[in-house]
């Protein structure tokens, strides 16, 4: 909502009648939804070259004003960026309890060179730099009690090009405005204008303090509140024994629980400074964690001297309605969804809001906090002063465990020294995508990483970018082959996924159409409203602290389960795991589900690292279920993953819902010269023997255009003959082949149900006068395929793992169960044309049964043969895709395929270069070999 109000006020901590602590009043909302109108002038663009009015904080491009530009401008011909500036007007009143008391406007961030003018004097220097919080004394430029009158100019592109280069020329939206909050703070005249803090495990704590002015004789008063946990800590008082204004204390207390991201434990430390005689003079308090970070050449990276892995992403700032103007309730959600995936850092590209630190420090994510600069740095002289506001403002966090200068050449070396004069933490500084100051932080590295680094390496290897998520691309897909490969490694420290969330924005200057700037921006793991694609579920598994050993279900199983413990700090015995118990009827006894029971999972006493076992005792009826959920929960009872298997295989589950439902009768088979028909209960199949196909289904309704198959994917073959046997209550059309397929079976029985049995790869040798090389070279695709058209396509009801589609390379995440999914078109990442996840087009993994939906023709189908996946039609490429490239691998001709190998999708770099599971297939046939079956079943009954 907007706030018409002129101001409203807001204190740091309580109210105090001493007015001793610091205040603040706002002259802007405190983000997107909360607002205060302010007058504007925009120079040029939508609603330029006049006087109206404008939300405070907000992007002014999304309040109707100016241009929209992407950061890639420079790639296209002829383009240059958008230029406006905006002016803006505000009065305001500042209590007359606050004469005295130094006074500051703060701007927590404004695009890009931004002038103030208070009551028509200049308050300061122009401030040059978009990403960081900057304030004034305007002490001496207001009158307490009375109005006072607000200018600001901020220009969208600054005057200084190392500015627009590090920050504007870059791939993202770029945008101008007053985005983050803009305030009044009062202190006292004699303050703690800024404390610095290193708090560690053992609860020593060390703060330097920046006066105001000097006093004499002055003490601390330091005391500690913890807020995520119990305890009580004595209040220690600390001389301040220093001349000057800058002083240093340094106190301890015992029995502090220390913070990381799995126990994210913190405290409110308050910090009272007085006189000589005792006088309160000024209070400051702030949230803090007790944590030590050390980085170990050759070695890794250690908090509280445990060595950490970080699975992390990168993030930006952004909403599609706001673009960075965002608000504490969406850095909540996004928190809480990063830990969802079991991702324990996050990285920006420049510092992120405050309040989305604050999460990071109370949620608990580790965090690589970053100047700006995409692929070009600042000149030395504003950098320095940047990277001196990025310090003091986050400093303090807990959460913080990395510096980061630039990005990926965007690195001013002068600079890099200079991190320590502000953090007495000294954490370590990285650039990514760099081999510098110990770290390997590889971009988008190989899934052998090359010579002298990781594979043979002896630097700490932290790929800052890797997985990139273009559109259905990276991400989750081909996760679990490098997370493997690299957790081997003692010296791999983590890595970071790119990246979060899809950046498109709403236009206002294109009827609220959303916008990724084609290619250029829908790389997240969720969309632009944190809609959750299919690797958000293969990350939470790969990711997942607590890893299955590869089990399958057999009639030995006795509840006994292999698991590794993947936490960083956490005992399992501190964890909770729950079973159910799932049974799930096909289409043939009512397709519905119900549970069977419901327990727990007892969880060994293991630590980090360590392997151990996890047992749950059988039900009486454990083997009359079909499906077996898992469910972990951490020691606060946050879900960590849910995992499943079948009961039951394929074939003995189509059995048990077949049984009971066949019944005796005819059959009939009628053959042509060309033509050969199986029918019976109103179903009729007609074969074409000049080359086995289908030709034309039909029940009592009319035509099932299930046609054209089966065609082999994968292999060669060359149809040889046919021929039809009527048996007593089913009729058989037989097709024999050359190459890849031995022969096809299809019976019909007397209920109406038509079987498939097909043998494939049973013999060395693709038959006489058959060229041998009857397989594809490299098997990205497997199995057989049949048309059926899109358009009356409605949905699908389905038994086996969803609900997402798969890739090769991306089948973690799914799970075993009963699934429903309308039809859509959903093109993964382009929000412009709507965004339904998960998307209907695409293959489905494990398939024991579906019901394909149709007002004018559905069917079902099950599968008897275990591991089959299910292609239900293509999904259509982007529209706005590279250059035309394509962006997802070719799939199978038809539209409904059945099949045993399916493509990998990329990640960025070429599938060549990804991990095993990414691979295309192979076939070797050797003499004797049982060969391979495929044995479906089709309803077609109305």
């Amino acid at each position: 909502m907007k706030h018409q109000l002129i101001t409203y006020l807001l204190l740091l901590t309580c109210f105090c009648a001493t007015g001793q602590q610091t205040e603040r009043q706002y002259l802007s909302g405190t983000g997107l939804g909360n607002t205060v109108t302010w007058n504007f002038y925009c120079s040029a663009g939508q609603n330029s070259q006049k006087w109206s009015q404008i939300e405070v904080p907000s992007q002014w491009e999304l309040q109707g004003f100016g241009e929209y530009t992407y950061g890639r401008w420079y790639k296209k011909k002829g383009v240059e960026p958008s230029k406006e500036t905006g002016t803006y007007k505000y009065s305001f009143k500042v209590p007359k309890k606050w004469s005295g008391q130094q006074i500051s406007i703060v701007f927590e961030g404004a695009m890009t060179d931004t002038e103030v003018f208070i009551n028509g004097e200049k308050a300061g220097d122009m401030h040059q730099g978009g990403f960081y919080r900057f304030s004034y004394d305007i002490t001496h430029k207001i009158t307490t009690g009375k109005k006072n009158d607000l200018k600001v100019i901020v220009h969208k592109h600054s005057a200084n090009n190392s500015i627009n280069n590090a920050e504007r020329k870059a791939d993202w939206w770029t945008f101008g405005g007053i985005y983050r909050p803009v305030y009044l703070e009062a202190k006292p005249k004699t303050a703690m204008n800024h404390v610095t803090l290193d708090a560690k495990a053992d609860g020593s704590l060390n703060a330097d303090i920046d006066l105001s002015e000097e006093i004499k004789s002055g003490k601390i008063i330091a005391s500690i509140e913890p807020l995520t946990g119990k305890g009580k800590f004595a209040s220690k008082t600390i001389p301040l024994t220093l001349n000057g204004k800058k002083q240093h204390i340094s106190t301890k207390w015992k029995d502090v629980i220390s913070w990381n991201p799995e126990n994210p434990q913190l405290y409110k430390l308050h910090l009272k400074l007085t006189d000589q005689n005792n006088k309160t003079l000024h209070e400051w308090s702030s949230r803090i964690g007790f944590r030590t970070v050390e980085f170990r050449a050759k070695d890794g990276i250690y908090v509280n001297d445990t060595k950490i892995v970080m699975k992390g992403i990168n993030r930006h700032s952004f909403y599609p309605e706001g673009g960075r103007t965002t608000n504490r309730e969406i850095s909540k959600s996004d928190a809480l969804l990063l830990k969802e995936m079991n991702i324990n850092a996050v990285r920006f590209h420049y510092p992120p809001d405050q309040h989305f630190l604050e999460m990071c420090d109370s949620i608990g994510l580790f965090v690589v906090d970053e100047l700006a600069g995409w692929q070009n740095c600042y000149d030395t002289e504003v950098g320095s002063k940047l990277q001196k506001e990025m310090l003091t403002r986050d400093v303090n966090h807990p959460c913080i465990v990395l510096w980061s200068n630039g990005n990926e050449g965007g690195w001013n070396y002068d600079l890099d020294q200079h991190f320590a004069d502000y953090d007495p933490q000294n954490r370590h500084v990285i650039h990514p995508w760099a081999d510098f100051n110990g770290i390997d932080a590889h971009h988008y590295p190989a899934y052998l990483t090359g010579v002298a680094r990781l594979t043979n390496g002896y630097k700490v290897f932290m790929p800052t970018e890797f997985m990139h998520g273009m559109y259905d691309q990276g991400l989750g897909a081909g996760l679990e082959d490098f997370w493997d490969n690299w957790t081997s490694h003692p010296l791999f420290a983590g890595a970071f996924m790119w990246s979060f969330a899809d950046n498109a924005v709403k236009r206002t200057d294109k009827n609220g159409i959303l916008d990724s700037d084609d290619f250029r921006a829908p790389d997240g793991i969720v969309g632009p409203y944190r809609e959750k694609e299919g690797s958000v579920f293969t990350v939470r598994e790969v990711w997942a602290p607590i890893q299955f050993k590869k089990l399958y279900i057999t009639p030995s199983f006795k509840g006994k389960f292999t698991l590794s413990n993947r936490f960083l700090y956490t005992n399992l015995k501190d964890c909770k795991m729950t079973y159910q118990l799932y049974k799930i009827n096909s289409p043939l006894k009512g397709s519905k589900k119900e549970i069977l029971g419901k327990g727990n999972v007892s969880l060994p006493q293991i630590d980090p690292g360590e392997t151990g076992f996890a047992k749950m005792e059988l039900p009486a009826n454990f083997f009359d279920a079909t499906v077996l959920e898992i469910e972990a929960f951490d020691p606060a009872g946050h879900k960590i993953c849910n995992w499943s298997w079948p009961v039951k295989y394929a074939g003995e589950y189509f059995q048990l819902q077949h049984a009971g439902t066949t019944k005796d009768g005819d059959v009939k088979l009628t053959e042509t010269d060309s033509i050969t028909t199986l029918e019976a209960n109103g179903v009729s199949v007609s074969f074409n023997q000049q080359n086995g196909q289908i030709l034309q289904v039909k029940n009592k309704k009319g035509i099932v255009p299930f046609t054209n198959g089966p065609v082999a994917v994968g292999m060669k073959i060359q149809y040889k003959e046919c021929y039809a046997k009527q048996n007593q209550h089913s009729a058989q059309f037989v097709a024999k082949y050359l190459g890849g397929i031995d022969s096809i079976v299809w019976t019909m029985n007397a209920q109406g149900l038509l079987n498939m049995n097909a043998v494939m790869l049973n013999r060395a040798g693709g038959g006489k006068g058959f060229d041998d090389a009857f397989t594809d070279n490299e098997i990205n695709n497997f199995g057989l395929t049949f048309s059926y058209p899109e358009k009356i396509v409605k949905g699908m009801e389905w038994f086996g793992r969803g609900p997402y589609r798969v890739w090769k390379n991306r089948v973690k995440g799914t799970n075993y169960n009963l699934w429903q999914k309308d039809y859509n078109n959903t093109i993964t990442g382009e929000s412009e044309y709507g965004l339904t996840y998960p998307e209907f087009k695409g293959f489905h993994a494990n398939l024991y049964w579906a019901a394909i939906q149709s007002d004018e023709a559905p069917f079902t189908v099950y599968s008897e043969s275990d591991g089959v996946f299910l292609r239900m039609l293509t999904p259509e490429e982007p529209k706005g895709r590279m250059e035309g490239r394509h962006t997802m691998p070719a799939f199978p001709s038809g539209d409904i395929s059945f099949l045993y190998d399916i493509p990998a999708i990329q990640s960025f770099k070429p599938i060549s270069m990804q991990g095993p599971h990414s691979q295309p297939g192979n076939i070797r046939i050797k003499v004797g070999d049982e060969g391979i079956r495929m044995i479906l079943d089709f309803d077609f009954k109305e």
